[in-house]
């Protein structure tokens, strides 16, 4: 058990290793409740929300459905990145990090002057994510009342748990394989655990979260992004919804007039060793840094993200500096394994 963003959370149940096949083969289960839920009502929450983010939430039409995104400050840099649930146009669900949940809070109050529209943070609510190719079969002989509601939603969409009160169910996840992310009262989450477990779901702990979600290619707040750096650095330039022009979110002038010096790549090592965040990476077009790495448990292989100069190209062979010894990586698309398979 670790300190996580002042939760008490587990690194593993026993084996991680154990743990990342589980997800990837099978079904695993998170307690991600110190992930902060967040709800928008009002007249002008759409008009808000569309000032507040870079991506666009007027393109979200159908009930439940889901929008990533990244929250700018107004020099460009990620304030955190987070998922916006659509119920109406004056309904939202805003879903942000722990270690953020209070800045981002905030900053969201004080943007939301002059905008009729509440802004409550829901801290009473639990969160556990089911993920793998079996999760959603093993969740519904968990609670077969629930399927109906759920067996027909799209990725990225959520419907409404029947019969649980403030019970949401959402098909998204961070791991790259399917499942659902349920949302409920923190009073009843140790029973619907309990109920996982019997219907043949795996907890899963942090340590394997890491390595699915870094194999997935997926970014993790703090190390591959933060506020000092720009989403078209960091992977994410397709957040950025830039089709209308008369829509003017916090930060589009600056992501619009600074152009990048860097990028965000993966890197897959050649030679022995692990890799880690915060080595640095030796190029012909200068130098970066690894943001995130690990040993992947599908390729066998140590993997990672690096922030590297523009100029760095998919196949190119760059050096990374591990215990003072420069080691060969290749550069790859930042999507190492999803549903189950490896991608590289």
């Amino acid at each position: 058990m670790v300190d996580f963003a002042g939760w008490e959370m587990p690194i593993h149940y026993g084996s991680q290793l154990e743990e990342h096949h589980t997800v990837r083969r099978d079904a695993g289960m998170f307690d991600v409740s110190h992930m902060r839920a967040v709800d928008v009502l009002g007249c002008d929450a759409q008009a808000w929300l569309r000032k507040l983010v870079a991506n666009d939430v007027a393109k979200l039409t159908l009930p439940g459905k889901a929008l990533y995104s990244c929250m700018l400050n107004p020099e460009g840099g990620v304030i955190d990145d987070l998922i916006i649930y659509f119920f109406s146009p004056t309904k939202y669900r805003i879903v942000v990090n722990a270690g953020t949940a209070d800045k981002d809070l905030a900053w969201m109050l004080k943007q939301a002057e002059g905008f009729n529209v509440s802004i409550t943070g829901r801290p009473e609510l639990a969160m556990i994510a089911v993920q793998g190719p079996n999760a959603r079969a093993k969740f519904w002989t968990a609670f077969p009342e629930a399927k109906a509601a759920s067996e027909n939603l799209i990725v990225f969409q959520a419907a409404e748990w029947p019969g649980m009160t403030d019970g949401l169910i959402a098909r998204t996840g961070y791991t790259g394989e399917d499942g659902f992310e349920i949302t409920l009262p923190a009073a009843q989450a140790p029973a619907v655990w309990d109920k996982l477990r019997a219907a043949g779901v795996a907890p899963i702990g942090l340590g394997a979260r890491d390595t699915l979600r870094l194999e997935a290619g997926m970014n993790l707040y703090g190390s591959d992004m933060d506020e000092t750096t720009l989403p078209t650095e960091s992977g994410l330039t397709w957040t950025l919804d830039l089709k209308d022009a008369s829509r003017d979110f916090i930060g589009k002038s600056a992501v619009v007039t600074r152009h990048p010096q860097r990028q965000l790549v993966g890197l897959l090592l050649e030679d022995r060793g692990v890799l880690r965040s915060h080595q640095q990476v030796v190029t012909k077009q200068g130098n970066g840094d690894t943001t995130s790495g690990s040993f992947s448990p599908t390729l066998q292989r140590s993997i990672a993200l690096a922030r590297v100069p523009l100029g760095i190209n998919i196949g190119d062979v760059v050096e990374v500096i591990v215990r003072d010894k420069p080691l060969k990586a290749r550069v790859v698309k930042p999507n190492f394994a999803r549903h189950g398979k490896a991608l590289i």
